[in-house]
């Protein structure tokens, strides 16, 4: 271990020697030298002390010296050194040493001043204290505020004394922004779903009650329980499939699928199985596919087929009898064609963008003639149980998954998502996939009016 120890501690001296810290750095590797005999250690550090000297020489004679602080500005963590001399004077806890990073977390213009400057959490103060006056490690939360919301751990630890006597302290941040969002999204998750399953569960406790008391003998009352006992069950059993669909969506997210799929195919499977439904609402269908075997993607089908169905359902909710859903497939098109307004005057917001190459790409748009939503609406609707207040879905709601799996399902085919809305016109979504690469080699097949079938 001696040997080992002193070599790194002989490597941080030289290339930290001239700095205003050395001299507490120095000390906090020496006192990792428990286990070496005191007369070795003593020898060793007198050589230490010497380089320590010759180091300042060669600085001081302009000589360069080994990238210490190229070091520390390299580590992705804010890292500061602090000083202080006497526990009552509260200004008097200096930054001596800030890396690039602690720079731009903290907007710190110069090499050293004061921490209150830079930092001015109660708890994280209170941590370096510790550290400082009681050679003690502490850990706060610091929140430096800003309008984007950022959350860091700070660790302090303390460095022992300096050349000049004061003490020294390290302070690290640790980013926690993603853990915490992502804790808060699960706990949100969790929270959501368990309102959506006790809404459904409450009912059909109350109907088994009533059908289990005054209403026993009531054929009419009981066959209207029973009819809404049995949209509750459907309403949760809906909601279980589509957690159940999100879950194993996500579990797979990072693998590309590698199947080829005829894109028209499975949209005009889509259309013609919600066909019944629009006739029954007296929607009006307008479809422009081009002929099955046109467009060929790398996917899923079963997926591609999910998100065709839950924006063709989207629509068919939000439009009102006698309203039309617009359906139309383009290929062939670059990523700044596919993902393009479609809608005039009208709010629009990518939901999901992908890392453009040179592929080309086919894009799905279903619009509808509904109420339209709020721009500041839009950001928030690939969220799980996210619904528009005030907007009513038809007879049959959803489970406010749809668009979370549809964002998920174009995310693994590394395709984008883009939406499109405006209050009294109704809302677009466009979900554009990459074009098989191997059928679209030496062939760019762009749209044409004759190729491009259209069914009402």
């Amino acid at each position: 271990m001696g040997g080992a120890a002193v070599a790194a501690v002989a490597l941080l001296v030289l290339v930290g020697g001239a700095h205003p810290v050395a001299g507490a750095l120095l000390a906090a590797a020496l006192a990792g030298l428990a286990g070496v005999q005191a007369a070795r250690a003593r020898e060793k550090a007198a050589l230490l002390r010497e380089e320590v000297a010759q180091t300042h020489a060669q600085v001081s004679a302009g000589e360069p010296s080994l990238p210490y602080t190229a070091v520390i500005n390299a580590l992705p963590d804010p890292v500061m050194v602090i000083s202080a001399y006497e526990p009552d004077d509260l200004t008097g806890r200096r930054f001596v040493l800030v890396n690039l990073a602690a720079r731009d977390v903290l907007k710190i213009q110069r090499d050293a001043g004061l921490l209150v400057t830079a930092i001015r959490d109660p708890d994280v103060l209170e941590a370096v204290d510790e550290a400082l006056f009681g050679a003690l490690a502490g850990e706060a939360i610091y929140e430096p505020g800003g309008t984007q919301e950022r959350i860091f751990r700070a660790y302090a630890s303390p460095l022992g004394m300096g050349t000049d006597g004061g003490r020294l302290a390290l302070l690290v941040l640790h980013d926690e922004t993603e853990i915490r969002r992502v804790e808060r999204m699960r706990a949100d998750f969790l929270a959501n779903a368990s309102h959506e399953l006790r809404t459904p569960l409450a009912s059909l406790s109350g109907f088994i009650e009533t059908l289990r008391g005054h209403a026993r003998a009531d054929e009419g009352a009981r066959e209207k329980f029973l009819g809404i006992m049995q949209v509750q069950a459907e309403r949760m059993s809906r909601l279980i499939d589509d957690l159940m669909s999100l879950s194993r969506i996500e579990l797979n997210e990072h693998v590309a699928p590698d199947q080829e799929v005829d894109l028209a195919a499975a949209v005009s499977d889509v259309v013609d199985a919600v066909a019944p439904i629009a006739q029954e609402r007296k929607i009006r269908m307008a479809v422009e596919l081009p002929p099955r075997g046109t467009v060929k993607v790398v996917g899923d089908r079963d997926q591609i087929v999910q998100v065709a169905q839950n924006l063709v359902d989207n629509a068919m909710k939000y439009s009102s009898p006698d309203g039309e859903v617009r359906v139309r497939l383009e290929w062939g098109l670059s990523a700044d064609a596919a993902a393009a307004g479609r809608m005039e005057n009208a709010a629009r917001l990518p939901l999901l963008t992908p890392d453009h190459g040179p592929e080309r790409y086919a894009a799905l748009s279903v619009s509808d003639d509904g109420p339209g939503m709020a721009r500041e609406h839009l950001p928030r609707l690939t969220e799980r149980f996210y619904r528009v207040e005030g907007q009513k879905s038809g007879e049959k709601s959803g489970t406010g998954l749809g668009l979370a799996i549809v964002k998920h399902i174009m995310n693994r085919h590394r395709g984008g998502l883009v939406v499109e809305s405006a209050l009294g016109r109704g809302a677009t979504f466009t979900a554009y996939f990459p074009v098989d690469a191997r059928k679209a080699r030496g062939e760019a097949p762009l749209n044409k009016p004759s190729d491009v079938a259209k069914v009402s």
